[in-house]
């Protein structure tokens, strides 16, 4: 398939035709220095994180979470999944203070979507963006236990594939980049991530929680992966995470023609970014969606769907108790 720039993968997002895969939002359910698959049982992490999915996030989890968990933030009601990544702060280019930047829903959300508050959006998709390849290959969804990584924090060039920025003016999301915008964006900051679809169908996980994966995606955007290798024969759905950081209040500080004054929260720039997954679905939820033909960004019609009115009430308590918000002299854990 040839690689979809962002607006034409929204006009084909948005338009009748059939799609391949789930598009859905999730709100935020907490920010804290938290991290049960990098750091397990660690209280508090060393960085912190935006996170959202079900209840049962905890500094420690294992077996099947979605299980455990009695609501979620996501819209798709039978995903108890957690989905994380560092959070972006400002940092002052004059007195060195930080600021944690907000975190907007992306738009445009699809019908029925409306009323997120912060978090991201989510998409498990079958093949690419507009077509499954299920006649060539079967997807197979994850087991309840499993969770993976993408990007390191100690990457101090450019992310790999798949891992990228877009700076927000207006109805345009502008090119992908693999740094952080050099301009201020009117609309934020919008980031990507998509992880590997190639699993070695044994392991849960890895020491390094990625070892288990297997990165074919050689391009950006919602691209089809290649086949996979005999290695990680077998092909998962491509899950992918976008996040819109309001990054606009923060433009008139911006002095022109000094550098981009954003970190991520472990003090990284942007070839730092990272996700942490951690698969909670309830029963065989997310494998009926993914065996559908053609299956439409709504649900595929056999997930059902929350008000996001109620997601919005699912929460977990505050489990480290530390300033994240407001002007700080150094980011939380630094």
């Amino acid at each position: 398939m040839k690689h979809l720039t962002p607006v034409s993968a929204l006009a084909l997002l948005l338009a009748p035709a059939a799609h391949a895969g789930l598009r859905f939002p999730c709100s935020t359910l907490t920010i804290q220095r938290l991290d049960p698959v990098v750091q397990p049982g660690s209280l508090p992490s060393a960085h912190l994180h935006h996170i959202v999915g079900g209840n049962a996030f905890n500094a420690s989890m294992e077996g099947d979470v979605g299980e455990r968990a009695t609501c979620t933030t996501c819209q798709m009601s039978e995903d108890f999944s957690n989905y994380w990544t560092a959070v972006l702060y400002f940092k002052h280019p004059t007195n060195g203070s930080y600021h944690r930047v907000p975190v907007v829903p992306v738009q445009p959300l699809l019908g029925g979507s409306q009323g997120a508050t912060g978090g991201l959006t989510v998409y498990y998709t079958q093949f690419d963006l507009s077509r499954d390849n299920l006649k060539q290959q079967s997807v197979t969804t994850f087991k309840p236990g499993f969770r993976m990584t993408v990007g390191v924090p100690t990457e101090t060039g450019k992310p790999h594939v798949g891992l990228r920025y877009q700076c927000l003016t207006g109805q345009s999301r502008g090119p992908e980049l693999s740094d952080f915008p050099d301009k201020p964006c009117s609309g934020g900051i919008f980031a990507t991530h998509h992880f590997p679809a190639c699993w070695d169908g044994k392991n849960l996980d890895s020491p390094d929680h990625q070892s288990h994966m297997y990165n074919t995606i050689n391009r950006d955007g919602f691209t089809n992966a290649p086949a996979c290798p005999a290695s990680h024969p077998v092909r998962v759905p491509q899950v992918t995470f976008e996040t819109v950081w309001d990054t606009s209040k923060f433009n008139s500080m911006w002095p022109s023609g000094t550098p981009n004054p954003f970190v991520w929260s472990f003090e990284g720039k942007a070839g730092g970014t990272h996700a942490d997954y951690m698969f909670g679905w309830k029963g065989d939820s997310l494998q009926r969606a993914m065996a559908k033909s053609e299956c439409f960004y709504d649900g595929c019609g056999s997930i059902t769907k929350q008000a996001m009115s109620d997601a919005n009430r699912c929460t977990v308590k505050d489990f480290v108790g530390e300033k994240t918000d407001g002007w700080v002299d150094k980011l939380p854990g630094m």
